[in-house]
């Protein structure tokens, strides 16, 4: 399968070969879906706490005789119902980390590129190079390209294009090895440098 590669100025200079295997499979968007509930639940710290009622201090004492007050009987001033009682059900620091095999990763991974060759939200670049931090002229790609909300794919950590699309809002920049699942899900838009093109073909062959 052939792709159109552009320069920074929206213009077609070239075109790549896409490996079948990683750009052109039918997209198992189960297999997407446990990818992105796993690493959302990853993301959770886990360190919530609040106290049950056996915690809260206090409470010992019965706080009126059991019958003959009129009112409902109670055993402690600590019951979930009462001000300054414990939690019902209360919270506890608890590990929700999940797992996902390398197998599924490496399918959720070449099922979110094809979906966005199909869905025609794949861009590559010949190149994407700055001298300096510059946001205005990262802008200017994005306006050359016609897109927004962009998840910019890099080969290797380059400080000039981070900082570039940092201040950028709906854009991010990742290098090829920072890559996931979610965060090509979260953007509407996939730009790929033909070097970092070149390194995915490399991993996900």
């Amino acid at each position: 399968m052939k792709a159109d590669v552009l320069n920074v100025k929206g213009e077609v200079v070239e075109s790549v070969s896409l490996n079948n295997d990683i750009f052109k499979i039918e997209p198992n968007m189960p297999v997407v879906h446990q990818y992105v509930k796993a690493y959302l639940a990853n993301q959770r710290q886990g360190t919530q706490s609040a106290k049950t009622r056996a915690e809260v201090r206090g409470g010992g004492k019965k706080p009126w005789r059991q019958k003959g007050t009129g009112r409902a009987r109670v055993g402690s001033s600590r019951n979930p119902v009462w001000t300054g009682g414990g939690v019902a059900f209360a919270p506890k620091p608890r590990d929700y980390s999940q797992s996902i095999n390398k197998k599924m990763k490496r399918l959720a991974m070449k099922s979110v590129f094809s979906a966005k060759v199909n869905d025609k939200e794949l861009f590559i670049l010949d190149e994407l190079k700055f001298d300096a931090p510059k946001t205005k002229a990262m802008v200017e790609v994005f306006n050359n390209l016609k897109i927004n909300k962009t998840l910019v794919v890099i080969a290797e950590n380059d400080k000039n294009v981070v900082n570039s699309v940092r201040n950028i809002k709906d854009a991010k920049c990742a290098t090829v090895g920072t890559l996931n699942v979610y965060e090509m899900l979260k953007y509407n838009n996939l730009i790929l440098t033909k070097d970092a093109l070149t390194k995915i073909e490399e991993v996900y062959k």
